[in-house]
């Protein structure tokens, strides 16, 4: 009985036979496409009793109605290539929801992934389901696809809504600039030079570990053109720093040379890595010639180099070199902003290069014109806008009062019907800057900290979307 005992037990002296069934195999789950909104909410949303959670509350219920908006970040996380099919990611309406909490609350990723698995009222806000909580390269993938043309979509639904509820008529705007710095430190010759080395031999050493690329002898000259740039930041006298700086850039063309020859030996390597390698060195190689030859053209020959010409950080070559009257000089994009009587920023107009104030006074308002429809009866505008020519544009489009902090040789009559009607627009301009310094302190314009042209531009639409639909719920009769 012993040796049965394999397939069946002994049961008082009696044999059982245990049969083992075999149990059907569960069958692979279909494809799941993407969900643009959540089907069903939890019933345990629940909001806290606190201001912050009245405004998530009131905020979620703006979002419920926008059903486009919804669609626009699903077409946006389309674009970037993130699978429709396999795991059920986050749905569109989620994804845009995170993306106004981190803004609004000016978290890191990071943060906002433990945020949302330990507070209710961003659970609930964000919509996600039962027991799942994202982590934060979920959330950078998803939050990063959406682009910059959807959040100036939302922010236009945003002042649909706010007319729709008589918060803001736009019939009374006014007009500031500011500048958003990038995500770079101080540049200088040396140390663009420096980076220039430092980004180059990275990609060396990365040719060399790729499979099947051919052995290519090179010199590390990172250390030696540190050693330079430090020299040159603390050394006095222009012989002494011209000397170094002609060290440095021996130094940064021979590991450019040495770069470029990997370039043609690694043309004909298969692979995504190699791919993927390629495409960085095509990408640096110019901005690296550039850095040279600003370098070589200022410092060995004594050239000056136009503003606009300069390369002032290789990371962030998309970076103006801006400078506002006497105060110091800052490396990132110059905003125009159009804000309302309700606080609203009603536009935002991210400039290429450091143009003027007086030369966008009249796109800017071309603009509002076009997403309104009629012309604002009243403006306000800092004293760098004001021209005799953009006052008489500005009138024959049907502006009925414009009013410049400085008068710059106008009177106050050909300005405004009368002078307590000039009073009150200054007065009512000087309120922007509120707006800007909140824009700027509480919701992160003042740094963007995101990397790329399009990229920053998101980061200042999502930012001035984070603050209207704040102040839009705070503004809402309760």
């Amino acid at each position: 009985m012993a040796s049965l005992r394999r397939k069946g037990a002994v049961v008082s002296g009696r044999l059982r036979i245990q049969t083992i069934e075999s149990k059907p195999q569960p069958l692979p789950p279909e494809p799941t496409m993407r969900q643009e909104r959540t089907v069903q909410a939890t019933i345990f949303e629940v909001f806290a009793q606190h201001e912050i959670g009245g405004a998530l509350k009131t905020m979620s219920q703006w979002l419920d109605h926008q059903r486009p908006l919804v669609s626009l970040v699903a077409g946006d996380l389309r674009r970037q290539g993130l699978r429709e099919t396999g795991r059920q990611g986050l749905s569109a309406e989620a994804v845009l929801r995170c993306a106004l909490l981190k803004q609004q609350r000016q978290l890191s990723y990071e943060e906002l992934a433990f945020h949302l698995e330990d507070s209710a009222s961003f659970r609930a806000f964000a919509r996600l389901p039962l027991a799942w909580s994202p982590k934060k390269s979920v959330l950078h993938r998803t939050i990063s696809a959406i682009r910059p043309q959807t959040w100036e979509t939302v922010n236009r639904a945003l002042m649909v809504s706010a007319q729709q509820e008589k918060l803001e008529s736009g019939t009374m705007v006014r007009i500031d600039s500011t500048v958003s710095a990038v995500l770079m430190h101080p540049p200088s010759d040396s140390t663009l030079l420096w980076d220039a080395v430092r980004v180059m031999t990275r990609l060396l050493r990365q040719a060399g570990a790729l499979l099947g690329a051919p052995a290519t002898p090179w010199r590390n000259r990172q250390r030696m053109a540190k050693k330079r740039a430090r020299a040159i930041e603390y050394s006095r006298g222009k012989d002494t720093k011209r000397q170094l700086y002609r060290e440095l850039i021996a130094a940064t063309r021979a590991t450019q040379a040495a770069l470029q020859e990997a370039a043609v030996q690694l043309a004909t390597i298969a692979g995504m890595a190699a791919e993927r390698w390629r495409a960085q060195a095509c990408h640096y190689l110019p901005l690296i010639e550039r850095i040279l030859a600003q370098s070589e053209r200022r410092v060995l020959h004594g050239l000056a180099v136009p503003a606009s010409e300069k390369l002032v950080s290789l990371f962030e070559p998309h970076a103006d070199i801006i400078v506002k009257g006497t105060r110091e000089v800052q490396y990132g994009h110059k905003l125009n902003l159009v804000a309302g009587k309700s606080g609203l920023i009603l536009d935002v107009v991210i400039e290429a290069g450091n143009p003027a104030d007086a030369e966008r006074f009249l796109p800017i308002l071309d603009r509002q014109i076009a997403r309104c429809g009629v012309p604002p009866l009243q403006m306000a505008a800092d004293g760098a806008y004001a021209s005799l020519d953009n006052l008489h544009q500005a009138k024959a489009r049907g502006v009925r009062d414009v009013a410049f902090h400085k008068k710059r040789g106008m009177t106050i009559d050909d300005m405004t019907t009368s002078r307590w009607v000039y009073r009150k627009l200054r007065n009512f301009r000087a309120g922007i800057e509120a707006g800007i310094s909140c824009l700027k302190r509480a919701y992160g314009v003042a740094r963007c900290t995101w990397r790329g042209l399009d990229r920053f531009k998101a980061y200042i639409w999502s930012a001035v979307v984070a603050h209207n639909l704040t102040l839009l719920a705070r503004l809402k009769p309760t």
